[in-house]
């Protein structure tokens, strides 16, 4: 068991990087199928392939790290890796595992790492620009040439989405068809538990900053 685990352990360390890039890849490659208008047949049929190719390789990671872990397949290993699995259904989300790539580094060079809220601040912004791109990518994919659509330019999905994260919601640009408003729950969702990471560990900086300054009785 121990084995398994420093071989597991291994796998990660090595993998996070070139496991990143590849999600770029995805990630360039979608967009492009999304945003480039008119492509002839085979640049289409390229980057279908591209995402497929990509895809296959977050699937093998997901086995390794299945085999490795020493575990079988059931809900108790989702709920233990519950962003692997997440984005592996939903692979437009694998940079999020840039938190992991961080890691991964600074184990490798001994650094010091930032502190708590600084990685909150971090990751939040970094997953807001993710999710928003993602997210504009998909109800713009979904809405464009849907009847009645008031979203029919990706500025206008772009728009939208940061109205969504926001938690703003003008109403001035909505999605009208069943699978941009599932987009729009899981982005309204996402944008509440990211303000509320960035709001409650703002907040408690603040308490430690003041409690430093005999302001305020310090935390238990």
């Amino acid at each position: 068991m121990d084995d398994d685990r420093g071989r597991l352990t291994r796998w990660e360390n090595r993998s996070e990087i070139p496991l990143f890039l590849l999600s770029l890849i995805y990630l360039g490659g979608y967009a492009a199928l999304v945003l480039a208008h008119g492509l002839p047949p085979a640049a289409h049929s390229a980057l279908l392939a591209t995402i497929a190719f990509a895809w296959a390789g977050f699937f093998v990671d997901y086995g390794v790290r299945l085999r490795l872990s020493g575990r079988h397949f059931g809900l108790r290993y989702i709920a233990h890796h519950l962003l692997d699995t997440v984005v592996l259904v939903l692979p437009l989300l694998r940079p999020l595992r840039a938190v992991q790539i961080y890691q991964v580094i600074q184990r490798r060079h001994e650094q010091p790492r930032l502190s708590l809220y600084g990685r909150v601040i971090a990751y939040a912004g970094m997953a807001a620009l993710l999710i928003g791109f993602t997210g504009a990518l998909a109800v713009y994919q979904q809405e464009r040439h849907a009847p009645g659509a008031t979203i029919r330019t990706f500025g206008d999905a772009v728009w939208w989405t940061c109205q969504t994260l926001t938690t703003v919601g003008y109403g001035d640009v909505t999605p009208v068809t069943t699978l941009g408003r599932v987009i729009a729950a899981f982005l309204m969702v996402m944008g509440l538990a990211l303000l509320g990471a960035v709001t409650g560990s703002f907040s408690s900086w603040l308490y430690q900053m003041f409690a430093r300054e005999g302001e305020l009785p310090p935390p238990r």
